[in-house]
């Protein structure tokens, strides 16, 4: 199943029922909802749902925006955080997530789950890369102290943000709802890759899956710390679904398909007819080229 994130064209709209029709117009028969959701547009779009308009494939965390915050901002409330207050937000706000979810038939809520505390390394790393200096010995010694300050600092994060799922997990499972786990692009943000195989180990209720952007993914690849393909295929039994877009070296993400680096074609064994399949595209894309990129994408791996 194919579905396009309204993070495309949410900002561009006053009217959700409109916003929801215009992806409709483009071959849609599903939508998710991301993160830049206003509650203004809500009421349109519990109308287009009950109408039967469009179905909702997914909902991004934090949906709707917190009170007091017109743009996207899913990292706002950290589960990861060590205040208190801002990890009950975190947990306010992704159960208001889940009811909406609820509410407009939503199977699936995909959740960022915070990030170790630290300098950021990723913008500088991205700099290095963008200049040619990826393969020079100053880069991989930096990479180096990057992995082990991260492994020396992760602890206590990860347990503040175990803690904080497991009270969503009792939430989201009498609701039959997943919670998909997805791959970040920073270094600083968890799971780290290494440890999602452990991750899920700690978790093995089948309502938390692993939700793979392909965008994060090729970005790490680029940086030197995974390797695409291989990363998505260590955990493809409990992959439940994407978040589409290609990747402009290093990191210009959230291109249309077809426009960048990825190699869609190697992953096409490791993608189903049953995994959710999310256009997260850049709101600076044309309708056309939305819709070269859709195409471009479903040559490759199918039309379902």
């Amino acid at each position: 199943m194919y579905s396009l994130s309204t993070c495309w064209n949410s900002h561009r709209h006053t009217d959700g029922r409109a916003m929801l029709r215009e992806i409709r117009e483009l071959g849609f028969d599903h939508a998710e909802l991301s993160h830049g959701i206003r509650i203004s547009l809500l009421p349109g779009i519990l109308e287009a749902v009950d109408a039967g308009d469009i179905k909702i494939s997914s909902l991004h965390n934090f949906c709707p925006l917190p009170m007091g915050l017109s743009h996207a901002a899913p990292n706002v409330f950290k589960f990861t955080a060590d205040n208190p207050r801002e990890r009950e937000n975190a947990l306010k706000h992704t159960l208001k997530t889940l009811d909406l979810a609820v509410r407009v038939h939503a199977p699936v809520v995909v959740l960022h789950m915070g990030c170790v505390e630290m300098k950021d390394y990723t913008e500088k790393l991205v700099a290095w890369a963008a200049n040619g200096k990826r393969n020079t010995p100053r880069y991989e010694k930096f990479c180096e102290e990057i992995t082990l300050k991260r492994e020396s600092k992760k602890d206590r994060y990860l347990q503040n943000a175990y803690d904080l799922l497991r009270r969503i997990l009792t939430v989201a499972e009498p609701r039959s709802l997943k919670l998909g786990i997805e791959n970040r692009e920073a270094l600083e943000e968890i799971p780290f890759e290494p440890d999602f195989p452990f991750f899920f180990k700690e978790f093995p209720s089948p309502s938390v899956v692993y939700w793979h952007d392909t965008g994060h993914a090729q970005i790490k690849e680029n940086l030197g710390f995974i390797q695409h393909a291989m990363h998505l295929e260590s955990l493809t039994d409990r992959l439940h679904g994407f978040h589409i877009h290609d990747v402009q070296f290093p990191a210009r993400d959230h291109r249309t398909p077809g426009s960048g680096m990825i190699d869609f074609a190697a992953l096409k064994t490791l993608v189903k007819p049953h995994h959710v399949k999310v256009f997260e595209l850049s709101p600076s894309l044309t309708t056309d080229e939305v819709k070269q990129g859709v195409a471009h994408l479903k040559n490759i791996w199918g039309p379902d």
